[in-house]
């Protein structure tokens, strides 16, 4: 480097000692020392090199923006300081105000239409819940009143006539399809309607509305007859049968076989009236469990029909107590007691 720049200063000076040239003296020597001042100020290459290596990497400092400006909340930022949580909460603010200018630019009448629609389906709604309850209601009421006509029916027991196989107070289904004179037979026991002159008649003295309200739940089978006109009974003897009291035992005698009544309580007569008689064709002869506080049949011979009920009264045969639950359960079987019985 030395010798280059001896050379290009010997052919400077050169230059400068051109005869005929117009340069002076004193601007050669100027010349001579603003050269030597720049070599001595511009380092080599080397040593540029090696300086740059010993000095660490000038650290990047992020461009400050001038408070009177903060940076924009844009995605480019984010990403340079929060990563891609920031992009994704960029991404939402960005739906969010969407939505918002969209809700803010829709038309108010728009707005207005769909509350109306909102309202009028909620009305509707309620409309159909209403209807479907009262269709389940009518629904319930229908297979109710099927039910009390064809198949079962509730009764309410008024007296002690029956006990103990039934006690006051007793609610009882009964079997509406045994009705008919081959679905009787002796020992069951059966609801009939009042042949005529049994019962006494008595004045309901309750609110018309109630007597209203009974009668319409009782139609419907919602509420257990309350046997006004309804009396129940044990079928002793049916059509053709010979019936008479009593046997050298003291027992009733059926077609004269002596039967012995297991249904009644220890210690309970048969019947403390001596009787015989024939059963008519489509006629039952009855007899309440209870001997000695029963008016059956024996009780109504004076009666026209002399005390026999006829089967087209019978409404149907008890088949259980429901209500109370103490003693809730089917009746028991009493047709062991006629198994001996001959037909007639």
């Amino acid at each position: 480097m030395a010798a280059d720049n001896d050379a290009g200063q010997a052919d400077a000076e050169d230059a400068m000692n051109v005869p005929g040239s117009p340069e002076p003296a004193a601007d050669n020597a100027a010349s001579d020392a603003c050269h030597a001042r720049d070599q001595q100020q511009a380092p080599s290459d080397t040593q540029a090199d090696a300086e740059g290596a010993k000095q660490p990497p000038e650290k990047q400092v992020p461009e400050q923006m001038p408070p009177s400006f903060p940076p924009k909340q844009g995605s480019a930022h984010r990403r340079r300081t929060m990563g891609g949580a920031a992009e994704d909460s960029d991404s939402r603010g960005s739906s969010a105000s969407d939505d918002s200018d969209e809700t803010a630019a829709r038309d108010p009448e728009d707005i207005r239409d769909e509350e109306v629609e909102t309202t009028e389906e909620k009305k509707s709604s309620r409309t159909r819940s209403l209807i479907e309850f009262v269709a389940i209601v009518a629904a319930a009421l229908l297979l109710s009143v099927v039910i009390k006509t064809f198949f079962l029916q509730a009764f309410y027991v008024p007296s002690g006539s029956m006990e103990t196989t039934l006690m006051t107070g007793d609610r009882i289904v009964v079997n509406r399809m045994a009705t008919d004179e081959e679905d009787i037979h002796r020992g069951d026991v059966v609801v009939f309607v009042d042949p005529g002159g049994w019962l006494d008649k008595t004045e309901d003295t309750r609110p018309a509305w109630q007597r209203w309200g009974s009668r319409t739940l009782q139609a419907v089978g919602l509420l257990p007859g309350d046997a006004g006109q309804h009396l129940v009974k044990r079928v002793i003897g049916v059509g053709g049968d010979t019936v008479s009291c009593c046997s050298a035992a003291g027992n009733l005698m059926v077609n004269g076989v002596e039967i012995e009544e297991t249904y009644l309580d220890e210690g309970m007569a048969p019947s403390l009236q001596e009787f015989s008689v024939t059963v008519p064709e489509g006629k039952l002869w009855v007899m309440g469990d209870n001997r000695s506080n029963s008016r059956d049949s024996r009780a109504h011979q004076s009666l026209t029909g002399d005390g026999f009920v006829p089967v087209d009264n019978v409404v149907g045969r008890v088949w259980a107590v429901f209500y109370p639950f103490s003693h809730a359960g089917g009746l028991e079987e009493a047709s062991d007691v006629f198994a001996q019985v001959p037909d007639n």
